[in-house]
């Protein structure tokens, strides 16, 4: 019998159905799974008060983040050498890993369990995941874990009609159709479809196929790179590692002298979605043949280690 360590950190509950159905194969086979479920300290809230959400936004940046309580009793009681592989589950916070899972990652726990570990990741976000994965590779590597495979869950709606309904989930909890625009997040089919990667990892755990150096989830459509977006994430992400150092010389997270800081930083998003985001896109469109090989060579890296190839889709139930 394989033992697995599934981590994970859902603040809406999308996350949480995802891994459910990703998890569900491997019970089914027998897979012994032990589901730590991360706890901040304080959690934070969902919906998002208004203020909080900004206020988020330096230290997940920063890679400085709030503070996990211990995990449970019956973890602490084991080594990471018990578990033949660990997933992580997690989402993206201003084109970061969401504070949870960096704090686990930043921990001493974490680094005890993850210490030599093949790591299967699962994200799940809007659709800019890019530069927060390369922050979150960077981490489980200065854990000392094995990345072996990406799984990337997002929503498929036209990215004009997102800026609408991401923020209406996050800060009301509704996420169901609005003005005609289509319901927020990853939607039915996709949240289905996790268990196709379960089921493989669960015949791959059968092969001992988490011992090498390969990935296991290759052929399914693990990932799925918008190469459109990569320049405009790599943007963005130097944007915000101004911001975010200029918000922090304000003050700490939760003191109101930096509260001046986050209004101009929520003008300044504002004025980007409505201006520079619209001409990025048209720019990019115009500019297509100059760069489409470097953007290409761009997105193969981000498919990277699992792929975006489907010749296993065939033998899978989507």
């Amino acid at each position: 019998m394989k033992n697995i360590l599934v981590v994970s950190y859902s603040q809406s509950g999308q996350l949480d159905d995802i891994v459910a159905a990703l998890l569900r194969p491997l019970v089914e086979f027998g897979v012994k799974v032990h589901h730590e479920v991360l706890r901040p300290a304080p959690d934070f809230p969902f919906p998002w008060p208004f203020f909080a959400f900004l206020d988020a936004f330096p230290e997940s940046v920063r890679l400085d983040p709030r503070r996990n309580l211990p995990l449970s009793r019956q973890l602490s009681a084991v080594s990471g050498a018990e578990f033949d592989l660990v997933i992580l589950a997690w989402s993206v916070w201003y084109l970061s890993p969401a504070q949870p899972i960096t704090a686990f990652l930043q921990s001493a726990e974490g680094k005890y369990l993850l210490a030599g570990r093949p790591v299967v990741s699962v994200v799940a976000c809007r659709n800019m995941w890019l530069c927060a994965f390369d922050t979150f590779k960077t981490l489980v590597a200065e854990a000392g874990g094995r990345l072996t495979d990406h799984v990337a869950f997002t929503d498929e709606s036209h990215a004009l009609a997102t800026f609408i309904t991401t923020p209406r989930w996050m800060f009301t909890g509704r996420r169901d159709r609005f003005l005609g625009l289509p319901p927020a997040g990853v939607d039915a089919r996709q949240t289905a479809g996790a268990a196709r990667f379960g089921a493989a990892l669960a015949e791959a755990l059968a092969r001992d196929e988490e011992k090498l150096d390969q990935p296991m989830l290759s052929g399914l459509r693990a990932v799925k790179v918008a190469p459109h977006l990569v320049l405009s994430e790599r943007a963005g992400r130097r944007a915000f590692q101004l911001w975010s150092g200029l918000i922090r010389a304000c003050g700490r997270a939760g003191q109101w002298r930096r509260i001046p800081a986050l209004v101009l930083f929520l003008l300044y998003l504002v004025l980007l979605i409505v201006t520079v985001v619209p001409l990025n896109l048209i720019l990019q469109r115009l500019a297509a043949p100059l760069f489409a090989r470097r953007i290409t060579a761009l997105a193969r890296h981000y498919e990277q280690p699992s792929g975006a190839g489907s010749a296993r889709m065939a033998a899978t139930h989507d």
